[in-house]
């Protein structure tokens, strides 16, 4: 299944989300293909403010196990996360398998 999910830090976490993004790359890199695409949500001014990925698991339940280790998520950079199944037809203008 593949799932869109849009993650927004907490007030005043660009500092911390800096700290810890080292660790949050290795994980993200850990997951290989599993990640179809990832990257920042920025601000008005450019500034990070949260994240969107399109990422694909067996189930919901792999995608909620992948989140609670995330370490976005146990260092409290993320506040509120919106999770929604999606079906990806397009990857770089070129149609998918699925």
């Amino acid at each position: 299944m593949q799932f869109i999910v849009k993650a927004y830090d907490g007030k005043n976490m660009l500092e911390k989300r800096m700290a810890v993004r080292p660790r949050h790359l290795e994980g993200m890199k850990a997951l290989g293909k599993q990640i179809i695409c990832a990257g920042g949500l920025l601000d008005e001014e450019g500034r990070m403010k949260g994240s969107a990925l399109v990422m694909e698991f067996e189930d919901r339940a792999a995608l909620d196990a992948y989140l609670a280790a995330e370490p976005y998520v146990t260092e409290g950079v993320w506040e509120k996360i919106e999770v929604e199944p999606m079906n990806v037809v397009l990857v770089l203008g070129e149609k998918t398998v699925k």
